[in-house]
C-alpha cells in the first residue's frame, strides 16, 4: 500500500473524470433533466400513460446518470482528503482505506467509460432479445434456455424489470424460441453485442453414451419502439394466424386460441406472442415487436447502402461471437474481444458485465477504424 503513488493516481481519475463530463455534457444533461422535470409536473400528463411511462422513465435515468457523474468528482474530492488525513496522522487503516477507496472509485469510473460509448442512434433504447437453439438437437434447444436464463439473471442482478413474451417449447427439453423484453434505459446499447451465434461445447446430458457435444443458439437484440417511431404497417401485409398457448413438452396452457403469429408478407418476418390471456394483447405485444424488428432492418439496410457509396469496409461481426466450453476445459471466450474467463457456471448465471464492457469497447473501437477507413 506504501507503494501507490496517491498524487499521481488521484490526478489520473480527475483527468479521466473530466473525460466523462466532456462527452457526457453534463451542462446540457442538466437541460434535458429541466425539461423533463417540467414535463413530468403537467397535470394531465398521466391522461396518457405511455408517454407518462416515457417521461418518467428517461427523467429518472438522466437524474441517476448526473447523480453518478457528480458523485465520482465528489468521491475524488474526499479521497484526496482520506489519503492527507491518513498520511498526516501515519494511519495505517486509514491508508488501507483510501487504498480500497481508489481501487472502487477506478472500477466506477471505467464502467461509466462504457456508457459514454452508448452513443448509436438506438443506444438508449429498451431492448427486445429473441433466442432460438441451432444445429445440435435437444442440446440446442436446452442451451437456448440456458442463455435466456443467462440473460435474465443479468437483468435481476441489474434491478431492470423484464417481460417474458413468447416462448415456445422444445419436445424433449429446452426451448425453440423465447422473446423478452428488458425495461431499462440503454438496455438495446449494452446488450446488442451479445448479438449473433453463441456455441456450447459438453458431455450431452441427453445422450446415454456420455459423449461430447456442441450445440448452437442464435441472439437476437432489437430496439423496443417508442412513440415518435413512425413505422406504418398496412393491413394486407400482414398475415395473423391464431393458436393455442403451449407448455413443455407441448400442453395446451389456454383453452382459447388465445396466441397470436404474425407474419409480415413483404419481408417475411414473423412474430408469435403467447404471454397475454387476452388475443387482443397478443396481437399488440405482438405488432411492437414486428415495428421494432421493422425499424431495425429500415436502419440496417439504410447503413448498407451508406457503406456501398463508401465502399468496402472490412468485416465486423462474425457468426459465432462466443465459445461456452463445459468439457474437457472450463472456460468461455469472446472469439471478437478475446475476453475469457473460467467460472463458467458464474457466466451462466449472469455474471456478463465484463464480457458486455469488453464488446462494448470493441464495437467503439470497430466503429471508429470504420469511420477512418
Amino acid at each position: 500500500m506504501a507503494d501507490i503513488d496517491f498524487p499521481a493516481e488521484i490526478r489520473a481519475l480527475r483527468t479521466t473524470h473530466a473525460s466523462i463530463e466532456h462527452v457526457t455534457d453534463v451542462e446540457s444533461l442538466r437541460e434535458e433533466i429541466a425539461q423533463l422535470s417540467e414535463a413530468a409536473g403537467v397535470p394531465d400528463l398521466w391522461d396518457d400513460p405511455a408517454k407518462a411511462q416515457v417521461v418518467t422513465s428517461r427523467l429518472s435515468h438522466r437524474q441517476s446518470e448526473l447523480e453518478r457523474v457528480e458523485g465520482l468528482g465528489s468521491r475524488i474530492d474526499d479521497l484526496e482528503v482520506l489519503v492527507e488525513l491518513s498520511q498526516d496522522e501515519d494511519d495505517a487503516d486509514t491508508l488501507a482505506e483510501a487504498t480500497k477507496e481508489l481501487a472502487a472509485i477506478r472500477k466506477a469510473l471505467e464502467e461509466l467509460e462504457v456508457v459514454t460509448l452508448l452513443n448509436g442512434e438506438y443506444d438508449a433504447r429498451e431492448a427486445v432479445v429473441t433466442i432460438r437453439s441451432g444445429a445440435g438437437g435437444v442440446d440446442a434447444a436446452d442451451f437456448a434456455e440456458m442463455l435466456m436464463r443467462m440473460y435474465l439473471r443479468w437483468a435481476e442482478r441489474h434491478g431492470y424489470p423484464t417481460t417474458v413474451m413468447d416462448t415456445s417449447y422444445a419436445e424433449e427439453a429446452g426451448l425453440k424460441s423465447a422473446t423478452f423484453e428488458v425495461n431499462a434505459p440503454f438496455a438495446y446499447g449494452t446488450l446488442s453485442v451479445e448479438a449473433g451465434t453463441h456455441r456450447l461445447v459438453r458431455i450431452s446430458p441427453f445422450d446415454n453414451q456420455g459423449r461430447r457435444q456442441t450445440s448452437f443458439a442464435a441472439v437476437e437484440v432489437i430496439p423496443l419502439i417508442e412513440q415518435t417511431d413512425h413505422i406504418d404497417i398496412p393491413d394486407n401485409d400482414i398475415r395473423v394466424d391464431v393458436f393455442r398457448s403451449s407448455g413443455p413438452g407441448g400442453q395446451s396452457v389456454n383453452t382459447t386460441d388465445s396466441a397470436v403469429r404474425l407474419t409480415h408478407l413483404p419481408t417475411g418476418l414473423v412474430v408469435s406472442m403467447q404471454n397475454e390471456k387476452s388475443q387482443i394483447q397478443n396481437r399488440a405485444a405482438a405488432m411492437r415487436v414486428l415495428q421494432s424488428r421493422l425499424l431495425l432492418l429500415k436502419k440496417e439496410q439504410e447503413d448498407a447502402e451508406k457503406k456501398a457509396l463508401a465502399g468496402d469496409v472490412k468485416a465486423s461481426w462474425g457468426d459465432q461471437m462466443r465459445s461456452y466450453v463445459l468439457n474437457p476445459y472450463q472456460m468461455v471466450k469472446d472469439l471478437r474481444t478475446n475476453h475469457e474467463v473460467g467460472n463458467t457456471a458464474a457466466v451462466l448465471d449472469g455474471d456478463i458485465d465484463d464480457f458486455i464492457d469488453a464488446g462494448i469497447r470493441w464495437r467503439a473501437g470497430q466503429r471508429h477504424e470504420a469511420a477512418n477507413t
